[in-house]
């Protein structure tokens, strides 16, 4: 997995992705490839609420020459040098014009900020705070940026779901709106993407999985403005999926409920397979799990990411790169993810069907025919917890909990006590 992921990242990285436009098209349109996305157009000027699908931003060309031709930042080489849905804009400036829609991080003077202005009008560039300090403050400079912002246009969103005749469902939520960021953009779609595919191959789901790659905050806003109601009855659990390509430990931050079914799962899962992680509370900030929490719609949606989005020095910078994400970090993320599906597909109340004293397991092949073997004693000791409390009132998770026995050494013995009709779904 990790060489197609690397192969996929480099075909994505030098995309221009934004909040519309012909970046976004691309990207879709690549990811396509692995998962199975219907590709819809929303109408810039949409209404989704209080918001408004802006235009759609293409970028053509941008550029600052100084007056004997050199290039200064160039659009093409690193897209985050110009400021997200400038304006178009041609003309010479002195530097003392130039400076005012230049940005930079003082703090970080190697690094290029990644900047937006999505709602009001502006244009800009970004660079890197030891190359602005270099600048000639006699010089006159020449400024080209060839973008058009489009009312006529559109926001591109994709969606592919699995098992869609279930009725209860899971949701997977990524954005694509960043340009070359590595962390904070490309690995939410990649473990997205690949997620599906490898769940695509399991058998007898329950539950219908939906995943969405949407910009962020107008595209789920207006994913809520359609599905809304429909989630409320619906959604089980759902994960917001961003900043997971890293090396960082796991990190998980909860739905607003701070009990749903994706806190319950997710907390044990990382607490039985994880030496080191963090639990985070839900705050009404941080990325799109913010719209789904919303008052008005409280969904069970958290975030299981790797370091949280604004606790890396890289975040929103051109230090957000290949060398700072980790391949095998990405596939672990993958791979956590899928764990996670697993025990909510196990996660039901069971009832024991033979409730009165201990039912003979050994005619069933289920009990040792030797006492006091290591190993068969464990599983035997699994069973019993198993068809204790087998009585509609727990479910998996709490079983685990009582017994203190991991999740993953349970799913195999429920698995045979329903081969042997012992136990049932509630």
């Amino acid at each position: 997995m990790k060489k197609e992921l690397e192969h996929y990242f480099d075909r994505l990285w030098s995309i221009n992705r934004s909040l519309t436009g012909n970046g976004n098209r691309e990207t879709l349109k690549i990811l396509s490839e692995i998962i199975d996305l219907k590709i819809s157009e929303v109408p810039c000027g949409t209404q989704c609420y209080d918001w408004t699908v802006p235009p759609e931003w293409n970028v053509n060309e941008a550029w600052i020459k100084d007056s004997k031709g050199n290039v200064i930042v160039d659009f093409s080489i690193n897209n985050l040098h110009l400021l997200g849905y400038s304006e178009p804009f041609k003309g010479k400036l002195k530097y003392e014009e130039l400076k005012t829609h230049i940005y930079t991080l003082p703090k970080q003077p190697e690094l290029i900020p990644y900047l937006t202005s999505y709602y009001k009008r502006r244009w800009g560039f970004c660079m890197s705070h030891k190359q602005f300090i270099s600048l000639d403050e006699e010089e006159t400079y020449e400024v080209f940026i060839d973008s058009s912002l489009d009312d006529n246009g559109s926001m591109t969103i994709g969606e592919a779901i699995i098992n869609s005749s279930a009725e209860k469902e899971v949701l997977f939520s990524t954005y694509v709106c960043h340009p070359s960021l590595a962390n904070n953009e490309l690995s939410g779609p990649l473990v997205s993407a690949f997620i599906y595919s490898k769940l695509k191959e399991t058998k007898g789901l329950g539950y219908k999985y939906r995943f969405v790659f949407v910009p962020e905050t107008i595209g789920s806003i207006y994913l809520l403005s359609q599905k809304g109601e429909y989630f409320k009855n619906n959604l089980a659990a759902g994960f917001v999926i961003t900043c997971v390509g890293d090396s960082g430990e796991f990190t998980y931050k909860k739905s607003r409920r701070g009990n749903a079914l994706p806190d319950r799962v997710t907390e044990t899962v990382l607490r039985q397979t994880e030496d080191n992680f963090n639990i985070v509370d839900f705050f009404p900030s941080g990325s799109d799990e913010r719209q789904y929490c919303s008052p008005g719609f409280n969904l069970p949606v958290g975030s299981l990411m790797r370091t949280m989005y604004g606790k890396y020095p890289e975040y929103h910078t051109s230090g957000d790169n290949k060398n700072f994400i980790s391949f095998e970090a990405i596939e672990k993320s993958v791979e956590k993810y899928l764990e996670i599906i697993e025990v909510i597909e196990k996660n039901e109340k069971y009832i024991n069907t033979m409730p009165y004293c201990e039912p003979q397991l050994g005619k069933r092949g289920l009990y040792p025919t030797l006492g006091s073997q290591v190993g068969t004693q464990d599983i035997v000791n699994t069973m019993m917890w198993i068809l204790n409390l087998s009585d509609g009132t727990n479910d998996l998770i709490s079983v685990s909990e009582r017994s203190k026995i991991p999740i993953r050494n349970l799913i195999p013995v429920v698995d045979r006590l329903m081969e042997n009709g012992i136990i049932k779904k509630q």
